[in-house]
């Protein structure tokens, strides 16, 4: 590919990025909102966040844990906030997918580390991950309050938790795009419900 013709493909996935964003922005900002919210009082409250996800969502659960755990940026110098990104593990992972199947290997690290009164957030870009819908079952039994961040129509998980943020996309990277800008959105917001 040439210099030319690869400067017009970025153009052309930049001015989609933006359209996706100015399209969703209006319909689910306030479920972002709401989430951070949810997420504050849950902390607040003392209770924690588990994150889970599969590939470059699981990357994506531990982006937002090490935001909220460390900072998300200098200018807001405040305590540790509590969040853990399931299946960063190997040890875990590899035993209890051997042990019990992958598919069960989110619900045995929510089963150990989920209390009632935490959130679980599933990050999937289908909606129809069988471990993270497992995870989701073990966490309503647990009282635990469960919330997913999906793409393109949502999936089983839609439909399952209590809370959805869909990227209305059938791309993987554009709906990643858009979730990562959603994390970041609700670290900042989740710190200025938290410290003011």
């Amino acid at each position: 590919m040439k210099s030319d013709e690869f400067i017009s493909k970025l153009r052309r996935q930049a001015d989609e990025t933006s359209e996706l964003r100015r399209t969703w922005i209006e319909e689910i900002g306030p479920r972002v909102h709401d989430l951070a919210a949810v997420t504050a009082g849950v902390i607040g409250s003392g209770g924690k966040l588990l994150i889970a996800g599969n590939g470059g969502s699981a990357s994506d659960a531990s982006h937002f844990a090490a935001e909220m755990v460390v900072r998300l940026t200098a200018d807001r110098n405040r305590q540790a906030l509590p969040a853990i990104a399931l299946g960063m593990d190997p040890s875990v992972v590899t035993a209890a997918s051997n042990d019990f199947g992958f598919e069960n290997m989110f619900a045995r690290q929510t089963e150990a580390l989920g209390n009632k009164g935490d959130l679980l957030l599933v990050i999937s870009t289908s909606g129809n991950s069988a471990n993270l819908l497992k995870a989701v079952t073990v966490a309503r039994e647990k009282g635990i309050l469960t919330a997913g961040l999906l793409g393109g129509n949502g999936g089983r998980l839609a439909e399952t938790v209590d809370r959805s943020i869909i990227i209305p996309h059938t791309s993987t990277q554009r709906i990643q795009e858009e979730h990562i800008f959603i994390i970041h959105t609700l670290v900042e917001t989740i710190e200025a419900d938290l410290f003011g």
